[in-house]
């Protein structure tokens, strides 16, 4: 039961993330960045509510405070060191002014991402259904703004709509490959879930503070905050709710 809905809740994000950049990008210039610009908040609230109520709480449970917190600063260094190399940092807000990478360099960052994508999916199932379900939520709302800034990316790239579409669907199924893998192997090594929890939990604060907070205070000022906490917040509720 547990696979099937690892397998299940994986593959509705690969899909979900893919089909709806692809749907938002039909729409153009300032329809596309107002709706990027609603997700990116909606969207940090919902990893950080996964990381704090969701994953860092769980891997209390089993482990210390210190190896927790040391686990997290690991993860973070981790995801700095990734980006550094340009394998892991996307495009979220559009249009992008970053990030002109080769479309192959997006494919493969992409397919990190997902890949790590599929392992908190499936450490957090291993712990309970609804923290499974609250981390694919959170998954998926990061996913499509980010998708719809590769999307865009590949297309200036070269690529026609149908190559970038099943490129970026294809790379989105990293993640499957990733739940699979940690599911089978956690059995052997059940004491590492607490320590891939804390990982996950420290991919998502980097993404959320390190991709999603920046472009949002590049933009908008002090007035956006009016409509950018409830959203944020709302993330965060989404969360809470789901993990119980």
């Amino acid at each position: 039961m547990t696979l099937l809905l690892i397998l299940l809740f994986t593959l509705l994000g690969s899909a979900c993330s893919a089909g709806l950049a692809a749907l938002v990008l039909l729409f153009k210039g300032q329809h596309l960045a107002r709706i990027t610009t609603i997700l990116i908040p909606y969207a940090i609230g919902t990893l950080l509510g996964a990381a704090f109520f969701g994953m860092i709480p769980h891997a209390l449970l089993r482990i210390s405070n210190v190896s927790v917190l040391s686990a997290i600063l690991a993860g973070v260094i981790l995801f700095y060191v990734l980006e550094k190399f340009a394998l892991w940092r996307h495009c979220h807000e559009q249009p992008c002014d970053v990030h002109s990478r080769a479309g192959t360099m997006i494919l493969i960052g992409d397919s990190i991402h997902n890949f790590v994508d599929g392992v908190a999916i499936a450490a957090a199932f291993s712990e309970s259904v609804p923290l499974g379900i609250a981390t694919s939520v959170a998954v998926i709302t990061h996913e499509v703004p980010q998708e719809v800034g590769d999307f865009a990316i590949l297309l200036e790239s070269g690529y026609s709509r149908s190559r970038a579409f099943w490129f970026n669907l294809l790379s989105s199924l990293a993640a499957l490959l990733g739940a699979v893998m940690t599911y089978f192997l956690l059995p052997a090594v059940q004491s590492l879930v607490p320590y891939l929890l804390s990982v996950s939990a420290a991919s998502f604060i980097y993404i959320a503070l390190a991709d999603l907070v920046p472009g949002r205070r590049a933009t908008g000022g002090i007035k956006s905050l009016a409509w950018e906490l409830p959203l944020i917040g709302l993330g965060i509720a989404t969360i809470i709710l789901l993990r119980h």
